[in-house]
């Protein structure tokens, strides 16, 4: 099976007990309330966690014009852009602030950055985001749908587990942990 935007749709949907949908534009009651979800939750569950696919580096010159004050220099953020990265290689978080449209920084051109980036399109998504994803479509549309208080808590529940898979399995990114200081070891070096 190919995976779509409404094949997702419909894994929510199932997810609910709800009926199916051919397309996210057909006239119905289900196709509306998915429809009018999916954008906002694709790029907020995106943007919620560090998901492997969505990774994305940017080598991003200076901006031409000046902060209005201040010293810092000005980089404009990729078209794509939906949340940055706040680690770089080393592991240390750098000095930056995103202002609107822009990084701020004292740091030199070329600014490189990681940073998740709005994929939309279905077939690089991870299988998992896929599942996380529908479950969270699932919540946002159930009551709509279903006009169910007990099925919103499953979907709920079905949603917390489908990101804790994610993570145990890796599709979430997480930062490497530091490992804690040894005594024992440190005597040594």
């Amino acid at each position: 099976m190919t995976i779509s935007n409404v094949a997702i749709a419909n894994r929510a949907l199932q997810k609910l007990g709800a009926e199916r949908i051919e397309s996210l534009t057909e006239n119905s009651p289900n196709a509306r309330s998915m429809n009018a979800a999916f954008e906002i939750t694709r790029r907020a569950e995106i943007r919620r966690y560090d998901w492997s696919f969505a990774i994305a580096r940017a080598s991003i010159a200076a901006d031409a014009a000046d902060t209005t004050w201040g010293s810092w220099n000005r980089y404009s953020l990729p078209n794509d852009f939906l949340r940055l990265i706040r680690d770089d290689e080393t592991g240390q978080a750098p000095d930056w602030r995103i202002e609107g449209l822009y990084i701020v920084t004292a740091d030199a051109s070329p600014l490189e950055i990681r940073y998740l980036a709005d994929i939309t399109d279905p077939t690089y998504f991870d299988t998992l985001f896929i599942e996380a994803f529908a479950s969270k479509l699932a919540v946002e549309c159930c009551q709509e749908i279903t006009g169910s208080t007990s099925r919103k808590q499953d979907a709920k529940d079905d949603y917390s587990f489908a990101i804790n898979e994610a993570k145990r399995i890796g599709a979430i990114e997480k930062p490497a942990a530091e490992s804690p200081e040894d005594s024992w070891l440190n005597a040594r070096l």
